[in-house]
């Protein structure tokens, strides 16, 4: 058994069965869901070579759950983004800036449901006032993606390409400049690594 402040360790076997060794017994991917929902830390491990296959198993959760009818909350723009991200330059800041978004959305997501509960059994003039932290979350969403497109914009290599010389009778910019500038440029992977802290202390400030 996982000592008192490890994670729980759930086997998975070659038959898709899930063994939680923690209460001795066989669990299924509802249970899972539900374990997260309470809370409870787990790693989730491949019972035959050890490996931690804790990310897909919560993916494939994600998965069965968008299945469910009524229960979608990854809308098709969204998905579509998210798949074009990957191979894509900004993909090793995605991880972080979604983490990011999810940690604030969480804070506020506690104080609206602390002023739901508030709210109940008050007048119709009270619950009104339910309407503000609803706004304070459409905000919160609207200032990280705009942080996250601006980081985007940052990070791209290459301005947008101008007319080509001569098209409206005027000369090519001159070639030395240009190569001045790339070879001023600081080091692409210490100006990310900078960006992704300048993000987090942002949304950490937002929260």
């Amino acid at each position: 058994m996982a000592a008192k402040d490890e994670p729980i360790i759930i086997k998975k076997y070659a038959n898709r069965r899930l063994y939680n060794t923690g209460t001795s017994t066989y669990v299924t991917l509802e249970d899972l869901a539900e374990m997260v929902k309470k809370g409870v830390e787990f790693t989730v491990q491949d019972a035959k070579t050890g490996d931690d296959i804790t990310h897909p198993v919560l993916t494939q959760i994600i998965f069965e759950l968008e299945n469910k009818e009524g229960q979608n909350m990854l809308p098709i723009p969204f998905l579509r983004q998210l798949i074009a991200f990957y191979g894509d330059q900004m993909q090793m800041i995605v991880p972080s800036f979604l983490e990011q978004s999810m940690i604030a959305f969480s804070k506020e997501q506690e104080r609206f449901r602390e002023q739901m509960k508030g709210a109940l059994g008050k007048s119709p003039l009270d619950m009104m006032k339910i309407a503000t932290p609803i706004k304070a979350l459409e905000e919160q969403t609207r200032r990280n993606m705009e942080l996250f497109q601006n980081a985007m914009r940052l990070f791209t290599p290459f301005p947008p390409a101008g007319p080509p010389a001569g098209s409206n009778g005027t000369s090519a910019a001159p070639a030395e400049p240009a190569r001045k500038e790339t070879s001023e440029k600081p080091d692409d992977l210490q100006e990310l690594k900078e960006q992704i802290a300048a993000m987090q202390r942002k949304l950490d400030t937002m929260s």
